[in-house]
């Protein structure tokens, strides 16, 4: 958070928020002030409210979701190149104090005065990732509540380009805040590894936030998914679409695998990692597709090229999503052709009591902050 004045062409659009806002220029916001364990994140009452700057709309969070990138970055677990202990956010260096949480929805209070006046009191879902250039697949190089300040707090400024219109959407709030960084990453996995209606996929990590959209969002699409998780979850994703489960706990996995998947697989969903690469590598049919979007069974692990390059397989990495999968997600929302489960709700100040929860792992859906 930078206290200095805004730039002068900004000063219209601050008069214009100020004048709404009235003597209320604090807030409340759990600030990360430095990487470490949860002493590390403060829950402040008196945080200066943000300005929206030259493009950008000012919104009141009505609710804020929880994702491993939050605890990861408190942590700082991300390493570096070389240095995989190093402590480090997902792009590097982490500039303290910093506001977390890129999944957010509210309603636009205050907006700049080069943006239009028109999106004062509409409801928003944010996208939450900066791009590298202004292409519609461009990558994603930073996040909200890692590279900026983000909506674990009373109010978040953000650039107008960001917010989608919800106005019309059947969605709850809470539900709203559940998808930009669970759903929009797995909507960059399905999209990468071009994975389509006729395939059968596993999906790792499957009650998890992403391992739960994914199995949404590729059941939606028309695929055949078989997912992996703890057995006592296994029915709340067949609800959710898993056409079979397998559990990762079983001393016959593989068989269990075999049976769900008789003809292979023609692509893995994974957010696991660790020794799962090496497992399931051989139950992938030629020229199968392996898409990884992170590495909570570890992130440095054994792989034989061979089976790799002799099967013509497909080792795909995927960071969040572009403007374009951001885009397809928000009309899914609009739409209401898509329904995250929300698995407990905490409010902003209860917010290590929420981070102890998501640590245990063992609910099925999303952890929802509301300020």
């Amino acid at each position: 958070m930078k206290d200095s004045l805004p730039p002068a062409e900004g000063l219209v659009g601050c008069r214009r928020q100020n004048e709404r806002m009235g003597n209320d220029q604090f807030m409340t916001a759990a600030v990360l002030r430095r990487h470490g364990g949860p002493d590390a994140l403060e829950v402040r009452d008196d945080w200066p409210v943000p300005q929206a700057g030259p493009g950008q709309v000012l919104v009141r969070v009505s609710a804020a979701a929880m994702n491993n990138t939050d605890i990861w970055t408190r942590e700082g677990a991300y390493g570096l190149p070389g240095l995989p202990e190093a402590k480090a956010g997902w792009r590097g260096p982490v500039d303290f104090p910093r506001v977390q949480g890129g999944d957010i929805a509210g309603t636009v209070s205050a907006v700049a005065a080069d943006v239009a006046e028109a999106w004062t009191g509409r409801r928003v879902l944010v996208d939450p990732a900066f791009y590298a250039d202004e292409r519609e697949d461009a990558d994603p190089v930073g996040l909200l509540g890692s590279e900026a300040d983000g909506g674990f707090a009373t109010y978040v400024a953000v650039e107008a380009a960001r917010v989608h219109d919800m106005s019309t959407s059947p969605l709850s709030d809470e539900e709203l805040a559940s998808l930009p960084v669970a759903y929009g990453t797995a909507m960059g996995m399905l999209e990468r590894a071009r994975i389509t209606g006729d395939e059968t996929v596993l999906v790792t990590g499957a009650s998890g936030g992403v391992g739960l959209a994914l199995v949404q969002l590729a059941a939606a699409r028309g695929a055949r998914v078989v997912a992996m998780t703890s057995g006592s979850k296994a029915e709340a994703l067949r609800e959710a679409g898993a056409a079979a489960t397998v559990s990762r706990e079983a001393t016959e996995f593989r068989r269990q695998l075999d049976a769900a998947a008789p003809d292979g697989l023609d692509a893995v969903a994974d957010v696991a990692g660790g020794p799962w690469i090496e497992r399931l590598m051989p139950a992938l049919r030629d020229g199968a597709r392996w898409v990884i979007a992170g590495a909570v069974a570890g992130p440095v692990v054994p792989l034989d090229l061979r089976r790799l390059y002799l099967h013509n397989l497909s080792l795909i990495g995927s960071s969040m999503h572009t403007r374009a999968h951001f885009a397809q997600l928000a009309e899914l929302a609009r739409t209401g052709a898509l329904r995250p489960s929300i698995a407990a709700r905490y409010h902003l100040n209860d917010i290590h009591a929420a981070q102890d929860e998501f640590r245990r792992g063992a609910h099925v859906g999303k952890i929802v902050i509301t300020p």
